[in-house]
């Protein structure tokens, strides 16, 4: 994968929409990294394109805004959903998800930077603060939609509470508390500190 972009996706577009796509996940690509390492409220829009080798008016070509820059990616909702409705019988939508996060959790070399990455790259400004909540505010509707496509049903307020405790597990993994319950922990530590959290989350939401 490229970014945002599957390489499946990449094939079948034509040339030009390729091209396009490509650079939009470079610029995506290059924009967290730096955010992540520095800091957004650290990184200027002219320092994202010198990075991603574009100008800074190709780079508003494809965004309007740095905040843009920081919700572009919309891998994780997607691979969630993907999760919660390949899960295996008897599986809760709890499990499912923790299952999700943790196979992700173990493709990382070190779990604990990459949250030290995420908080000082989004957590720490308030510049992007209500964009983080737009963003978990887009997670319960579309796990609300998923909820209410799997049932054959319209969505009801049961639903739309079982969307919002779902949310709280992938999110936790962004609170300071549970940045510190892995700080100064070892790579291998600090992966399976997160598994257990996830795996109590899960419990907590959906007892089974």
């Amino acid at each position: 994968m490229v970014g945002d972009v599957a390489t499946e996706q990449l094939t079948a577009l034509p040339l030009r929409e390729r091209k396009k796509a490509l650079t939009r996940a470079a610029i995506v690509e290059t924009a967290q990294r730096l955010f992540e390492e520095r800091g957004f409220d650290n990184v200027t829009v002219a320092e994202i394109a010198d990075a991603a080798n574009v100008s800074v008016k190709t780079l508003f070509v494809y965004f309007r805004a740095k905040e843009d820059l920081a919700f572009a990616d919309n891998r994780l909702i997607d691979e969630i959903i993907a999760a919660l409705a390949a899960r295996a019988p008897g599986t809760t939508h709890a499990e499912a998800m923790a299952d999700e996060l943790i196979a992700q959790i173990r493709g990382q070399d070190d779990p604990a930077a990459g949250l030290e990455g995420f908080h000082r790259g989004y957590g720490e400004s308030p510049a992007i603060r209500s964009g983080l909540l737009r963003l978990w505010a887009e997670y319960e509707d579309r796990i609300t939609a998923f909820l209410a496509a799997e049932a054959g049903t319209g969505p009801s307020p049961a639903m739309r509470l079982h969307a919002m405790q779902l949310v709280a597990i992938p999110r936790s993994l962004t609170t300071a508390e549970v940045r510190a319950l892995v700080a100064g922990l070892s790579p291998a530590e600090a992966g399976v500190t997160l598994e257990r959290w996830l795996r109590a989350a899960a419990h907590s939401v959906c007892p089974g």
